[in-house]
């Protein structure tokens, strides 16, 4: 009986290049599980899936996961979908509601609004964005992250990018989501998934076709090709590091209402 390994990846603009090659390379027989990133750890985690791309701040608590792959969705300058926006300058921050959507991004937020701009807000869900049409001056800053970001580019007197700004304060790159395989898995796989995402990125333009991107207001080809940095090098393993040994961890409370 042949096993078909189970792929979980997420479902937004960045990962497309990477569905399109596990889609159409060729050689590579899988079964594709698409999801927002903070359910991709829990396929992981709950054995529904045999490798995935994990949100980087999720990495150290699978115990039985290995990075695999050359490749991550990462950042070398301003990555343009995780921002946290707001009407005040962020010095002034008292509330912050954060996107749950992606641990990794509420994880960076933490860490930037604590060691870079030395602030200490209180830390709230993001449950429903409307909430984006009305954010108190003074007192509410929002983290928000993937496509939906495009939609409020320029609505907002303050827009911090996220990789830009750890960048500043590290002068490393960032990788917000890596490629993870339980330990044990067939090395041919991952080879063979190392080829797939190979080929995805070759044919960025013919994902963005096929995924219906061709017709957006933003130039998908640009952010792709522009703002994504897709190769998980030296430089990014150990912004990995460095953010993995910091220690901070934000747990946001549920909408004060």
């Amino acid at each position: 009986m042949v096993i078909v390994p189970r792929i979980a990846a997420v479902s937004y603009l960045n990962t497309i290049p990477f569905i399109y090659g596990i889609e159409h390379e060729g050689n590579l027989r899988a079964e594709l599980l698409l999801s927002p990133p903070s359910l991709c750890a829990k396929n992981f985690a709950e054995h529904k899936a045999d490798i995935a791309l994990v949100p980087a701040a999720a990495v150290p608590s699978l115990a039985d996961a290995q990075v695999v792959t050359e490749y991550c969705i990462g950042a070398a300058g301003p990555v343009r979908t995780v921002v946290l926006l707001s009407n005040e300058p962020i010095e002034k921050a008292r509330r912050v509601f954060l996107d749950a959507h992606s641990l990794t991004s509420v994880q960076l937020a933490g860490y930037l609004l604590a060691k870079h701009w030395k602030v200490t807000p209180e830390y709230y869900t993001l449950e429903d964005y409307a909430q984006l049409g009305h954010a108190l001056p003074g007192d509410a800053l929002l983290l928000l992250i993937g496509d939906k970001v495009f939609d409020h580019e320029g609505r907002f007197a303050y827009s911090y990018d996220l990789a830009a700004e750890w960048k500043k304060a590290t002068r490393l790159p960032f990788a917000f989501a890596v490629w993870v395989a339980r330990r044990g898995t067939d090395p041919d796989f991952t080879e063979g998934l190392q080829h797939a995402l190979t080929f995805g990125i070759e044919h960025t333009y013919e994902a963005i076709l096929e995924h219906g991107f061709d017709n957006k207001p933003y130039d998908a080809y640009a952010y792709l090709t522009q703002n994504i940095d897709y190769i998980f090098d030296n430089q990014k393993h150990k912004a990995l590091q460095k953010f993995w040994d910091s220690g901070i961890k934000v747990t946001p409370r549920a909408n004060p209402g």
